[in-house]
């Protein structure tokens, strides 16, 4: 163990949704910097599976502990934050489709994130870092501007049209800076932004961020006119991970994205970068009317329609300047990614 790694052992840190993409990531980077690790699931039954799978890369003993708790429910987040230093608040939901009821998506996001601050300031810990998302900074369908989206930027979560999802990131953030500006807590939390977050998986964790790249490896006949900034997952949990232990970090929301690309120029580095894996990737952009009448029949693509034709720039100067950060090129990520779920579905096959 490194000088480094043996500063870390005295420092729990307790990572909520232990069984989704991004919380793996953090979990796997927290243990291999000797921090003790606790982490929050709805089902103890999966433990056996999830701790073979997040400790499958490292060769010396962890301090890695599961807890049962609910972003639903007030039961065991005050015993799940007790003796922790740090809190990274990752679980939140992201759904496939929107409901047609916004506060499906609400209550859950903003009742769940107060419930893991309020626990983390009464546990007394350094810092809790939250993940929300640039659907917070951005999520508004407003008319196209040339500069870049900062953490400045807040969407407005009272506008027509406005997604569920963005409603609910936007809401519960808010909630939770109201919380600890209420109590005079404001540098105990820092917020991630990230974009859509891709990369390699480590076991069967599935998200809709992921969705995307499935579904152009199954193919598709064409994709929307749609751009996402895309952001690799291993990038996305250093950046808590830094702004859990830098003084700068307190009190300030960070965006996590490369660059903004559209669906076609996605399939595109799919199908160069591997030519048998990714042949079925769509090669022709469906129109804006076409896109309208699939979303009548598809939940996924609704979500997305007051995004068509806008590619959104987004900045992540501010955490590259307080948190020293770097993304890695977003083709790499993207092949990446890609190459993990073929290799997971020849192994399940």
């Amino acid at each position: 163990m490194s000088v480094e790694q043996a500063g870390n052992s005295d420092r729990t840190v307790l990572v909520t949704g232990g069984s989704g993409f991004l919380a793996g990531h953090a979990i796997v980077q927290l243990l291999k910097q000797g921090y003790p690790v606790r982490t929050s699931i709805r089902n103890l039954a999966k433990e056996p599976d999830l701790r073979a799978a997040l400790t499958a890369g490292i060769d010396r003993p962890v301090e890695f502990e599961f807890v049962q708790a609910d972003l639903a429910s007030d039961d065991g987040w005050n015993e799940a934050a007790a003796g922790c230093h740090y809190v990274l608040h990752i679980a939140s939901p992201f759904p496939a489709s929107q409901p047609k009821d916004a506060q499906e998506l609400i209550v859950p996001a903003r009742d769940g994130a107060l419930r893991v601050v309020r626990a983390g300031l009464d546990a007394g810990v350094d810092r809790i870092v939250m993940t929300s998302s640039v659907a917070a900074v951005r999520g508004d369908g407003g008319p196209m501007r040339d500069t870049p989206y900062t953490e400045e930027d807040w969407t407005d979560p009272d506008l027509p049209g406005i997604s569920p999802y963005a409603q609910s990131k936007t809401i519960a953030e808010r909630s939770a800076w109201e919380m600890v500006d209420e109590s005079g807590d404001r540098d105990r939390l820092s917020v991630i932004n990230p974009s859509l977050i891709l990369g390699p998986v480590i076991g069967d964790e599935s998200s809709t961020s992921l969705g995307v790249i499935e579904r152009m490896l199954n193919g598709m006949p064409a994709v929307p006119r749609l751009a996402f900034g895309y952001v690799d997952v291993r990038d996305v949990a250093a950046m808590h991970i830094a702004a859990m232990t830098s003084d700068a970090a307190g009190g300030e929301r960070f965006i996590a994205s490369g660059p903004s690309l559209w669906m076609s120029e996605t399939a595109e580095i799919l199908r160069e970068a591997l030519p048998v894996e990714a042949a079925k990737a769509p090669k022709r952009t469906a129109p804006k009317p076409l896109v309208r009448v699939i979303a009548l029949f598809d939940p996924g693509i609704r979500g997305f329609l007051n995004d068509i034709g806008r590619k959104v720039k987004l900045s992540s100067e501010k955490a590259e300047r307080l948190l020293g950060w770097e993304a890695r090129p977003v083709e790499e990520t993207i092949v990446e990614c890609a190459q993990s779920l073929v290799e997971r579905e020849k192994r399940s096959a």
